[in-house]
């Protein structure tokens, strides 16, 4: 009989309270920014702007964000951007009481969102390893990403449609206040979170540091390239995919909260992925993993233009957030694994500017696709897209992983760590 798994600890235990009520609030603004919008425009341009504003933060301040990441203590980095980005949505909220609610305001409430997001999300990631035993990570992380996924896409989605249903500045306040009590519970974490530094070096030559390490795993970087293109591709549907779903003259005909449901299936698949993520790279291997998860996605994605039954793309949509989870267990648990902890928030911010990075270009590009060619159309050349990732396996192999885990892969000549 195996002896039982060693607990995660108390600390772990506050970080997973104070990720609930973060992405928490999440979840209900993915629902709550693009009913604002759609309440302010009908161009498919303008809404997938929204897209934009909240996605390329990560373009332009991911690397720097690594650095910070990287210099200082990594609780209080993410209590300061979640305190930031409460801020952020009380200036909404207060717009939409006194009826100065406009796109461009909406526009502007994103990118601040979006760039406190980045130091958020690469200290989020960064600061696991610090709490717990490496080989602890795929279990920390799976129990993480499942709390994560329940509150960011299955109960905040149907919050925030709920929230703006009864007015728009609710749903700004009531998110702002998940954000400060998130960053209060980080506050309650014992100890420091700065990782030892020698000598003095500028920031530039800090993120150069990060970035040659990623690109000299042949595996992290092909992770980065393969997630880059399938968040393009993601990106340029669900920011159109409004359109296509809510109103009377929508194919879908969903109300809001229909809307907010329906997005909430996706929550369903990746709370079980994340729960199951442990168990299916022991059974199948990293491998196959990866490549089950490929056209599941695509499946995802493609799967409004075979179906008005919003049943059926429910259950699509149960079966993406599935495959996603799994893959996002067992990619982030390797990254921590391959990258010490000194270089992890500067590799982590290089592979979110590589993986992320891309999804401001998707969300502009479905909305011109949309324009020119319609909607259906994007949700096409999108899914046929997704599908070519399956050439990334060729590298994705097992014994690349478990090489790249030793540091005997094209990274072995990096020098170690201090």
């Amino acid at each position: 009989m195996p002896s039982p798994a060693p607990p995660l600890g108390g600390p772990f235990w506050t970080l997973l309270g104070s990720s609930a009520l973060s992405n928490l609030a999440d979840g209900a603004l993915k629902v709550a920014l693009p009913l604002m919008a759609v309440a302010l425009t009908t161009s498919p341009v303008l809404v997938s702007g929204l897209g934009v504003a909240l996605s390329l933060p990560w373009l332009l301040f991911a690397l720097p964000s690594g650095a910070l990441s990287d210099r200082l203590d990594r609780r209080r980095a993410m209590a300061s951007a979640n305190a930031v980005r409460a801020c952020a949505l009380l200036l909404l909220a207060g717009a939409a009481l006194g009826g100065g609610m406009s796109i461009w305001l909406l526009y502007a409430v994103g990118f601040v969102i979006g760039t406190a997001e980045t130091l958020y999300d690469t200290s989020a990631q960064s600061i696991l390893p610090q709490l717990i035993q490496r080989d602890q990570l795929p279990r920390a992380n799976g129990r993480l990403f499942a709390v994560e996924l329940t509150a960011g896409q299955f109960i905040g989605p149907p919050l925030g449609g709920a929230l703006v249903a009864l007015g728009a500045a609710l749903a700004a306040g009531g998110a702002a206040a998940l954000w400060l009590c998130a960053a209060g519970a980080l506050l309650l974490l014992p100890g420091s979170y700065r990782t030892p530094r020698t000598g003095t070096t500028s920031m530039r030559a800090e993120v150069a540091e990060g970035l040659r390490f990623l690109w000299a795993s042949r595996v992290l970087r092909v992770l980065a390239l393969m997630v880059g293109v399938f968040n393009f591709a993601s990106s340029a549907a669900f920011a159109v995919f409004v359109l296509h779903a809510v109103g009377p003259s929508s194919v879908l005909k969903l109300s809001e909260v229909g809307y907010a449901v329906l997005l909430a299936m996706l929550a369903v698949g990746s709370v079980a992925g994340a729960l199951v993520a442990d168990r299916i790279q022991e059974v199948l291997g990293r491998s196959r993993s990866f490549a089950l998860a490929i056209p599941a996605s695509a499946l995802m994605v493609l799967v409004p233009v075979l179906t008005d039954s919003p049943v059926l793309i429910g259950a699509a949509y149960v079966l993406g957030g599935l495959a996603i989870a799994v893959w996002n267990v067992i990619s982030v648990s390797l990254r921590q694994r391959i990258t010490p902890d000194r270089l992890l928030g500067r590799v982590n911010s290089g592979f979110r500017l590589m993986a992320w990075g891309t999804m401001p270009l998707g969300a502009g590009a479905g909305g011109l696709l949309a324009d020119a060619l319609g909607i259906e159309a994007v949700f096409v050349l999108m899914g046929v897209l997704t599908l070519f990732l399956l050439v990334g396996l060729l590298v994705l192999t097992d014994t690349n992983i478990d090489a790249a885990e030793r540091g005997t892969d094209d990274s072995a000549g990096f020098p170690a760590e201090s």
